[in-house]
């Protein structure tokens, strides 16, 4: 746990120095210089803010202060500035390293972000004056007794809730989390006119409707990992999006996602020349049919999408496709002593057990991706575009 004597240490001006001084070493060496003084305090900052760099990188820009486990619950900056909020002032009631605070600041004339430890609180107030958020206003507070005494009124309320268990276990079950937005549903919708909550990306997003009934449910990915779902209850009739950072996006209504239908007819194989792997953001929302319906040929449930021409802007991965195999002892034969790169869309067998069965080897340039279609189980070989 990060303490008031380590944050004390971090904030005086000869360990700013020893951490600027020393950000481009290794942390396992600086731990070892007699030298620098609280060498270990200054070993363990430095290996923070390198992991920073491309995760956080206005808190590398500035030397924030990174405590260990603040860092590895933290959004990614990318993400934290891509929720639609903004306004005139925001309230968010899970402070932690700040991330989202800051991106929030961006947008809107006044944050107040409540803060249940008082040294994490402590932090992120340091680290705000470093980055200049002159508007953010740190409360040490948990959300519960906060928001019991709170008159002021906000356009948004933003909430991540702590989705670790007493015993470090993870939570999903939004009403298991802390706080409890669920059960606090009622003083949040009086204390602001729109929120929006961060889950888990493992949250089925069919359950923000249950809870919640009319909403919006967005799920965001980043590099092909899924990273979060946003839930925004503002009025707006039920809607799902996909969110591939960089990318780009797909909405539909509930409806139109639950009407959409498979396409699993598979026709002469030679003719498919394009195989495209859908996002994860799509797969996680169970979007994948409204999302390539009219645009490719043949998909499956979260599986791949398979073309004749080239589909326009799909949210996925586009190869070309060299070939279409059945899985039977002539596709066994031509395998034997491959070295491949595996794909799995939809696929019964782990990497290893398909290598052991195929008797092929991971590690080869070869890209081959592991599918069902329907009833057919199929391996693909594909080429980048």
């Amino acid at each position: 746990m990060f303490s008031q004597e380590e944050l004390k240490i971090l904030c005086s001006a000869e360990c700013y120095e020893a951490v600027k001084e020393n950000i481009g070493r290794k942390p396992t060496d600086i731990a070892l210089d007699r030298r620098i003084v609280h060498a270990s305090v200054v070993a363990t900052q430095v290996k923070n803010l390198q992991k920073c760099r491309t995760k956080l990188p206005s808190y590398y820009a500035v030397q924030a202060i990174v405590p260990t486990l603040a860092y590895e619950q933290s959004s990614s900056e990318e993400c934290a500035l891509r929720k639609r909020l903004e306004g005139e002032s925001v309230l968010d009631l899970t402070c932690g390293l700040g991330v989202d605070a800051y991106a929030l600041s961006k947008r809107f004339k006044r944050v107040v972000t409540i803060e249940r430890n008082g040294v994490v609180a402590a932090v992120a107030r340091e680290n705000f004056r470093r980055l200049g958020a002159e508007n953010i206003e740190v409360i040490n507070s948990s959300a519960e007794e906060y928001l019991a005494t709170c008159t002021d009124h906000f356009d948004w309320c933003f909430s991540d809730p702590d989705r670790r268990g007493e015993r470090g276990e993870k939570l999903v079950r939004l009403e298991d989390c802390s706080p409890n937005v669920v059960a606090l549903m009622d003083r949040l919708k009086s204390v602001a006119d729109k929120i929006c909550i961060k889950c888990s990306p493992l949250f089925d997003v069919d359950e923000a409707f249950r809870l919640f009934g009319s909403c919006s449910v967005e799920t965001v990915s980043l590099s092909g990992e899924a990273k979060e779902v946003n839930i925004y209850i503002d009025g707006s009739d039920s809607q799902l999006s996909a969110v591939a950072i960089g990318i780009g996006e797909f909405s539909c209504s509930v409806e139109e996602r639950n009407n959409a239908k498979w396409s699993t007819q598979l026709s002469d194989f030679a003719q498919y020349r394009y195989i495209t792997l859908p996002d994860v953001a799509l797969q996680h929302s169970r979007m994948v049919a409204a999302a390539f319906e009219g645009k490719c040929d043949v998909w499956s449930n979260n599986g791949v999408a398979l073309s004749v021409e080239r589909p326009s802007e799909p949210l996925g991965r586009i190869f070309e496709v060299e070939g279409i195999y059945e899985l039977n002892s002539e596709f066994k034969r031509m395998m034997r002593g491959s070295k491949v790169e595996i794909y799995r869309r939809d696929f019964p067998m782990a990497n290893a057990e398909i290598c052991k069965r195929y008797r092929c080897s991971e590690g080869g340039a070869e890209r081959w991706c592991f599918t069902r279609i329907g009833e057919k189980f199929l391996a693909i070989k594909m080429n980048s575009i």
